[in-house]
């Protein structure tokens, strides 16, 4: 059966003049992160939220910055960039943290195989990197800070208005991912989320967290809308928490 997405690309391609569908065929044919995107809306794996892949060196410089100055210092340092595409985010992290064990995490198998020749070809063995739709296969409280960028959400949310995201994705998704990913967050640790469809602090988890850094809504990405736990979109509000340290278990404030 076709999910939703891919149902949404067929009736875009279907739809157009065979001279339109004919650039975009060669289009995909000819950008190795269309095709990948394209397999991605056709096959879903388990757990996918963004199929569109979008990826480039040193994207969030100010998240990496404050990395750089929460943890440039601490010998062993480990981060987990979840959703790390071709690997581009992995590589700009061993920059800004060169005494840093990085790894990264990403559903896209052909990502993976691309960020182990990466890995390869530098000969860095600071640097790891495994196919996976979730934490689960990672330690508990092993991180010192993770990583999810612009992954927990979907592209096709910012075409249009809609006021639910149900049957793109959904809310309990991405509690049941976030909850993974915060098991990994070591006491004291930063738990980075920026351009999510969804926010933290409506999970069951965030309890053991609290807020670390804040954005104003202008310096984030409008395109990305925000929905509530019952998936309906939310208002616009004037500041987004993206950033959250953990709690040591002694210091959890009763919910």
């Amino acid at each position: 059966m076709l999910t939703s997405s891919a149902k949404t690309v067929l009736r875009r391609w279907r739809g157009r003049p065979w001279s339109h569908r004919l650039g975009y065929g060669w289009f995909l044919a000819s950008t190795k992160q269309s095709r990948r995107s394209l397999l991605a809306q056709l096959t879903r794996p388990a757990n996918l939220f963004q199929p569109h892949i979008d990826t480039a060196p040193d994207r969030y410089p100010a998240v990496f910055a404050l990395l750089a100055r929460e943890l440039g210092g601490r010998p062993g340092a480990r981060v987990l960039s979840f959703g790390c595409s071709n690997g581009d985010e992995v590589f700009s992290l061993r920059r800004y943290l060169p005494g840093a064990r990085v790894r990264g995490l990403d559903i896209n198998w052909a990502n993976v195989r691309e960020c182990r020749a990466r890995q390869r070809a530098c000969g860095d063995p600071m640097v790891s990197f495994a196919r996976a739709g979730s934490a689960e296969g990672e330690p508990a409280e092993a991180y010192d800070a993770v990583l999810a960028m612009a992954v927990l959400r979907h592209g096709d949310l910012s075409d249009g208005d809609r006021d639910s995201c149900e049957g793109v994705i959904g809310f309990e998704a991405f509690e049941a991912t976030v909850t993974g990913l915060a098991r990994c967050v070591k006491p004291g640790g930063l738990l980075l989320i920026e351009h999510s469809n969804f926010r933290f602090a409506d999970t069951a988890v965030s309890a053991g967290f609290v807020p670390a850094v804040t954005r104003h809504r202008a310096e984030v990405d409008r395109r990305t809308p925000v929905y509530g736990p019952d998936n309906r979109r939310l208002a616009e509000q004037a500041e987004v928490t993206v950033g959250f340290r953990k709690l040591a278990p002694a210091r959890r404030p009763a919910r």
